[in-house]
């Protein structure tokens, strides 16, 4: 069995059934995917959209493509057609893009909220009140064509355990806040936690993630 194979039946093994396994694909070539596939993998993260777009042209129509990386507002309408979760939705005009994208579609877009949570600043995201005042804006409410699915976070990168659990901390507390509070409207299924990557993914689980992005751990280094 390739190494491939075996580095996701591992991660498989230890991330479910607590949390959802997004197996990071970026920068990687299509056999890597395919080796993955064939194991059984159907949900593959990628951080730029023409790339995204070209793998799934090639391959099997039953993989669920995750967008995971800073998204650009006039690339949505090359990957509203078919993704299946936006995880970094980061700023009011961007999902504004992607409703009007998916509405173009014919679709309604899955969307996660993403939380700055890191003590650095090369890192995108809302704060806490940004996230209150987005989902009680009135434009925001008239949104047909987005489903708001959950929050998304990334820690610092740090070897600092403590650090990293906080942050994981108060992404979940935000991400109950809004649920206790019901501050979005029934029709948004909000049950997705998306923390946690290679380095920091078991603390995460414990924080209490449902969905963890896995790469290099699984397809091995980067190819930039």
């Amino acid at each position: 069995m390739s190494t491939i194979k075996e580095s996701l039946l591992r991660f498989r093994e230890s991330v479910q059934p607590k949390a959802t396994l997004v197996a990071v694909s970026k920068t990687k070539p299509i056999s890597d995917l395919e080796e993955a596939y064939e194991v059984g993998q159907r949900i593959f993260g990628e951080n730029k959209i023409q790339e995204m777009t070209e793998k799934w042209e090639t391959l099997p129509k039953d993989i669920e493509w995750h967008m995971i990386g800073h998204t650009q507002r006039n690339k949505v309408k090359y990957m509203a057609p078919y993704v299946h979760l936006i995880h970094s939705v980061d700023s009011p005009r961007l999902l504004k893009e992607i409703n009007k994208q998916a509405k173009n579609n014919d679709r309604v877009i899955n969307c996660l909220l993403q939380v700055h949570i890191a003590q650095e600043e090369s890192k995108f995201g809302f704060d806490e009140q940004e996230l209150i005042t987005l989902l009680n804006d009135a434009a925001f409410k008239e949104y047909e064509n987005i489903q708001i699915k959950g929050l998304m976070g990334m820690a610092t990168f740090t070897d600092n355990e403590d650090q990293v659990r906080a942050e994981f901390k108060s992404l979940a507390a935000t991400f109950n806040k809004i649920k206790t509070e019901n501050l979005l409207d029934s029709r948004h299924e909000f049950t997705e936690l998306s923390m946690g990557m290679t380095g920091d993914y078991k603390i995460a689980l414990e924080e209490g993630s449902t969905m963890v992005r896995i790469g290099s751990a699984i397809f091995g280094n980067r190819n930039y």
